[in-house]
């Protein structure tokens, strides 16, 4: 248990301003459904609600001590304490409470618009199968060793981040491999990590209105942020921005392509198919060393994540071809995951392609198996603006056979509507609409022929449909499957 003095310090309060400087402070709160006797709570400013017009509530329920940006009306005896940035103090006061678990790791970062959940987990793979005790955080949640977490956001609230490391150390984990969201940074939820290395995967317009980016130069200006904190720097040569980006590390830096020269780079890249699934077998060259490789993904951008993956691992002592033979059996949950049905012919694969760029990336990617017909089923969230939806109309117009346009987390919006703003780019290509994705499922899979690829896109890991402010539970894969069985049940007895 820390005491306040400590903590007070950590976000710059002079120690002369400290009374009770001894109280012992049990936690850190910004939720004040949470707050109770002995704990700091911090007053932060979110998309919806602002944490200043909730201190009254923590002070009923015990709380005495407020950091605060903004003035607060509360009884004499509160300990009141203004700060010019509370998101910054939560981050500092929550690494000084956990005992600054992230200076006892080497924490990797990884940014970018796509690729990043991929890229983390094949880090991860790769270190603990060379036996380096590593763990991740991001989209698909939180893994340490074989237990996996769910997290609210990509990158988790800096108080959660911290308690994430100090499990981590607890565990014996020597490496925390990290997903760094554009949000994670403008909201300062990595405020006051020190990177061991950061990578930059690629960059194009996505998270852009509403309450997060105002444009792409705010979004492009958070990623860059991330390089003036680490040692090293991993850098993918093949995007447009990557000069940019190179200008932005003062630290070691290194690079990766799948298309001309750098340290790392590949060649010979084949689409293979197998029992288990869709891949991509290369070449991967690293100055003088050279090794096959084969990562168990379609598309070449697979190819270009496992580079960054094994550039990372080699930070960590892997040698190259350590990472590449460890790449082999890595799995990602949601990523280009095939369903094993009972229906023969057919092949169903759940991806989280959820913007223009990423589902004409695995469309493209998966037309290389040479399907009979390839089908996407998708949608696109509620209350974005119609950006993202007229870029997925347009990818699955022009590389899907035929679509099945249905909801995909519709929240407060209505399915029709955003489905609506969708169908208005599908350029006469040939589609179904079926809102409910459910039934959108059902009828994908009674449709399905023998040589045909469906896919399943935009929910990738998600087991819950965000409906009116609330996850309900939701699985594709336990919906496929029952479908699946259904038919061949009925076709079993005749039906």
């Amino acid at each position: 248990m820390q005491r306040l003095k400590n903590l007070l310090l950590s976000i710059g309060i002079p120690e002369g301003e400290i009374p009770c400087p001894q109280m012992p402070i049990s936690d850190i709160v910004y939720d004040s459904r949470k707050a109770r006797e002995g704990v700091i709570f911090v007053c932060i400013v979110g998309a919806v609600a602002d944490g200043h017009k909730y201190a009254r509530s923590a002070y009923d329920k015990g709380a005495r001590v407020f950091v605060c940006e903004k003035p607060l009306s509360l009884p004499a005896d509160a300990l009141v304490f203004r700060v010019e940035n509370t998101r910054r103090a939560l981050a500092s006061l929550s690494a000084c409470h956990f005992d600054h678990p992230e200076k006892k790791l080497r924490v990797i970062g990884v940014t970018g618009t796509k690729g990043k959940s991929t890229i983390c987990e094949m880090i991860r793979h790769i270190l603990c199968k060379n036996g380096i005790p590593a763990a991740s955080v991001g989209t698909v949640g939180v893994r340490i060793g074989d237990t996996v977490t769910p997290t609210g956001n990509t990158t988790p609230e800096s108080y959660e981040l911290f308690r994430i490391f100090a499990e981590m150390v607890e565990r014996g984990v020597c490496y925390a491999v990290i997903e760094v969201s554009s949000q994670g940074i403008k909201l300062d939820r990595v405020f006051g990590i020190s990177f061991f290395a950061a990578i930059m995967t690629n960059l194009s317009e996505d998270h852009i209105g509403g309450a997060e980016h105002p444009d792409f130069d705010d979004y492009k200006a958070c990623k860059k942020a991330l390089f003036r904190r680490c040692e090293h720097a991993i850098f993918n040569a093949d995007d447009p921005y990557f000069e940019e980006f190179w200008e932005s590390a003062p630290g070691n830096k290194q690079t990766y392509s799948i298309t001309g020269d750098a340290d790392l780079s590949a060649r010979s890249i084949l689409s293979t198919a197998t029992e288990k699934g869709f891949g991509s077998s290369f070449l991967l060259k690293c100055g003088d060393a050279k090794a096959d490789a084969f990562v168990p993904f379609p598309g070449e951008f697979s190819v270009s994540n496992a580079l960054a993956a094994v550039a990372a691992a080699m930070l960590a002592d892997v040698s190259a071809e350590s990472a590449a033979d460890a790449l082999s059996d890595v799995r990602v949950a949601g990523r280009f995951e095939i369903v094993p049905t009972t229906l023969a012919g057919a092949t169903f694969v759940i991806d989280y392609a959820h913007n223009g760029e990423s589902l004409t990336a695995a469309l493209c990617a998966l037309r290389k198996y040479r399907p009979k017909r390839l089908v996407c089923l998708f949608g696109s969230v509620g209350g974005r603006t119609e950006i993202r939806r007229r870029e997925l109309g347009i990818a699955a117009s022009a590389y899907a056979d035929f679509s099945i346009l249905t909801s995909d987390n519709p929240d407060r919006e209505p399915p029709l509507d955003v489905i609506a703003d969708i169908e208005k780019y599908m350029q006469n290509a040939p589609y179904a609409v079926i809102p409910d994705r459910k039934e959108a499922i059902e009828y994908a899979v009674a449709h399905a022929e023998e040589g045909d690829i469906v896919l399943l896109a935009g929910k990738g890991h998600e087991n819950y449909q965000l409906i009116d402010g609330k996850k309900q539970p939701f699985c594709e894969r336990e919906i496929l499957l029952a479908a699946a069985e259904k038919i061949m049940t009925a076709d079993a007895a005749g039906v």
